[in-house]
């Protein structure tokens, strides 16, 4: 019996794809962020459980309100700009399954690959390469702690799962900017909040090292004109994070 959680917030595009790749859970729950798009409605068609609960700038806190709704003792977390596909689900229930579950009884949680597919090509280097998330857990196992850039910390020996997520993020450099805008803020806010405080030459040589870690160390240029994005706007997400804990 496994519960599916989708954080959302107007997702009206991409949510229906996502939603429906989830038809095979017990349990599909939507946290909704104050859409003000279709996003609702498009989950209540597919019989979604929708919660409305604001962010309040806290994906941790999100998350676990989704986690706090789920009935089901396996809780999955997808985004909603991610897939399961065939094989993934099938091996999700088969190692849900109470004879797997026998046998394995002591694993709480399983990492699970991520392949992003962006602009109509999979990314094969670079930085998303070798991302493996902890998405699928006993939901009394842990909880999700920062609340930006977040991880589920769970107590228990994990897995990992074969088969990846497939993940479709930024169908354009202008939204792929505003969310890097975005986050760069959250966590410049985290940090400094922890007390963190970096030299002023990180401003500069963080980006221009985490480039070249991108685009030439990984590889990152083989992915085409879609690696060079990422690598430039990551990069830029380094320097946004240092420039805005500096002026804070």
């Amino acid at each position: 019996m496994i519960s599916a959680v989708v954080l959302t917030r107007n997702d009206e595009a991409v949510l229906l794809r996502c939603l429906k790749s989830l038809l095979w859970c017990d349990e599909v729950i939507v946290v909704d962020d104050e859409s003000t798009d279709g996003t609702v409605s498009v989950a209540k068609n597919l019989e979604a459980k929708v919660y409305a609960h604001p962010l309040n700038d806290d994906f941790a806190a999100q998350r676990n309100f989704g986690l706090s709704k789920a009935k089901n003792d396996w809780v999955l977390f997808v985004d909603s700009d991610e897939i399961v596909s065939r094989e993934l689900l099938t091996e999700i229930n088969e190692i849900a399954s109470p004879s797997e579950q026998t046998r394995n009884d002591k694993i709480v949680g399983y990492f699970i690959k991520r392949h992003d597919i962006m602009w109509g090509r999979e990314l094969r280097y670079g930085e998303t390469e070798n991302v493996k998330l902890l998405r699928l857990a006993r939901k009394n196992a842990g909880k999700w702690m920062q609340p930006v850039h977040e991880e589920w910390q769970i107590q228990g020996n994990v897995g990992e799962l074969v088969h990846p997520l497939l993940h479709y993020p930024h169908p354009n450099v202008a939204q792929f900017l505003e969310e890097v805008n975005r986050y760069s803020t959250l966590y410049a806010n985290f940090l400094h909040a922890q007390g963190v405080s970096e030299p002023a030459w990180t401003i500069v040589g963080k980006p221009v090292a985490k480039f070249f870690v991108n685009y030439v160390w990984h590889l990152g240029f083989l992915d085409g004109t879609a690696g060079m994005v990422v690598a430039l706007v990551m990069s830029l997400h380094s320097f946004l994070v240092r420039a805005k804990l500096k002026t804070l």
